[in-house]
C-alpha cells in the first residue's frame, strides 16, 4: 500500500504521528463506452468554449461564479488555505461508540504509526479500546475538510470519514404514520426466522455474484463472439415470481420451514416441483 497523507493525530498536547493508507479498494471489473455501430471507443475532450481548443488536465483551474461575476482559483491559491497546508487530524472530542450512526460512516483510512517507537500509537488505541469511546477528530484532504470518527479495528488505528449532518437526508414516510397491529403469533414467527439464519458474520463468506458473472460473460465472449447463447453460459433463468404478500403468516410459516430444512440439509419442499438446485450462501443485490 502507499501512503496517502502524513500528518498527526493531536489530542491535548499529545502527538501521534500517523500515515494515512485507504483502506478499501474496487475490484469491479472495468468497462469502457463504444459506438454500438462499429466498436468505436468514445472518449471525452476537455474543450475550451472560447478557443474551442483541447486543454490539458495540467492547464485547468477552478472558477467560482455567482450569475455576474467569476472569480479563478489557481492551484497555487487552493494550496495556500491554512487548512489545506495543516497536517494535523485535531481530535474534537470523543464519544460513546454506539453514538456514531452508521448512516453518517463514509470512507475509511488505516493510520500507520510514523515515528521511531509507537507508544504514543498504541496508547491511544489502548484507551480507545479500554473506554469504548470514538474519536471525532477533523482535518483536511484533497481540499476539503473532514470530520471523522477514529477507532480501533483489531491492532490498527481506523480513521472513517462522516458525512456533515446537512448530507443526510430527512425521511418521512406518510405510510409508517398508520397504525399497525402486530400479533403474538406473528413476532413469534418472525422471531424464529430470524433465529433460523442466524449466524456469525464472515464477509469472506460472500461474493460479488454479478461481478462474478460478469467475467463469466466476457469470458464466453472473448471464446466464442457473437456466437455467445447466454442460456447455455449461465442455464436458463426461472422467474422467481415475487409481488405482495397477502397471507403474512403462511408466509412466515413456509419460510421457517423453508430455512429449518435448508439448515438440517433436507430437501426443500419447493425444489420437488421446481427442480431448483439449492442455492449457496452468498450476497444477493438489491433489485
Amino acid at each position: 500500500m502507499r501512503a496517502i497523507w502524513k500528518g498527526a493525530v493531536a489530542f491535548g498536547l499529545v502527538n501521534v504521528p500517523v500515515k494515512v493508507y485507504a483502506a478499501t479498494e474496487d475490484h469491479d471489473v472495468s468497462l469502457h463506452q463504444v459506438h454500438n455501430a462499429d466498436g468505436g471507443r468514445i472518449r471525452y475532450q476537455r474543450i475550451c468554449e472560447i478557443d474551442g481548443e483541447v486543454v490539458p488536465y495540467s492547464d485547468i483551474d477552478r472558477a467560482y461564479d455567482d450569475g455576474e461575476r467569476t472569480v479563478v482559483l489557481t492551484k497555487e491559491d487552493l494550496a495556500s488555505l491554512p487548512s489545506e497546508r495543516s497536517r494535523e487530524i485535531e481530535v474534537v472530542e470523543f464519544v460513546p461508540s454506539e453514538q456514531v450512526d452508521a448512516i453518517t460512516l463514509d470512507k475509511s483510512y488505516y493510520l500507520e504509526p510514523d515515528s521511531m517507537s509507537p507508544k504514543a500509537y498504541v496508547l491511544l488505541r489502548k484507551t480507545l479500546e479500554q473506554t469504548d469511546r470514538t474519536a471525532i477528530v477533523r482535518f483536511s484532504l484533497r481540499q476539503k475538510t473532514r470530520l471523522a470518527a477514529l477507532r480501533v479495528r483489531g491492532d490498527v488505528l481506523v480513521l472513517q470519514t462522516l458525512l456533515w449532518a446537512d448530507e443526510v437526508r430527512d425521511v418521512s414516510f406518510p405510510a409508517l404514520d398508520e397504525p399497525v397491529k402486530i400479533s403474538a403469533k406473528e413476532l413469534e414467527l418472525s422471531s424464529s426466522l430470524v433465529e433460523s439464519f442466524s449466524s456469525d458474520f464472515d464477509p469472506g463468506e460472500f461474493v460479488d455474484e454479478y461481478q462474478a458473472e460478469l467475467r463469466t460473460l466476457i469470458e464466453a465472449k472473448l471464446e466464442k463472439g457473437e456466437a455467445l447463447d447466454t442460456s447455455e453460459t449461465f442455464g436458463e433463468q426461472a422467474d422467481e415470481g415475487g409481488g405482495e404478500v397477502i397471507d403474512l403468516m403462511e408466509a412466515l410459516r413456509a419460510s421457517v420451514e423453508r430455512s429449518r430444512a435448508a439448515r438440517s440439509g433436507a430437501k426443500d419442499p419447493g425444489e420437488e416441483t421446481s427442480g431448483a438446485k439449492p442455492k449457496k450462501k452468498s450476497a444477493e443485490k438489491a433489485s
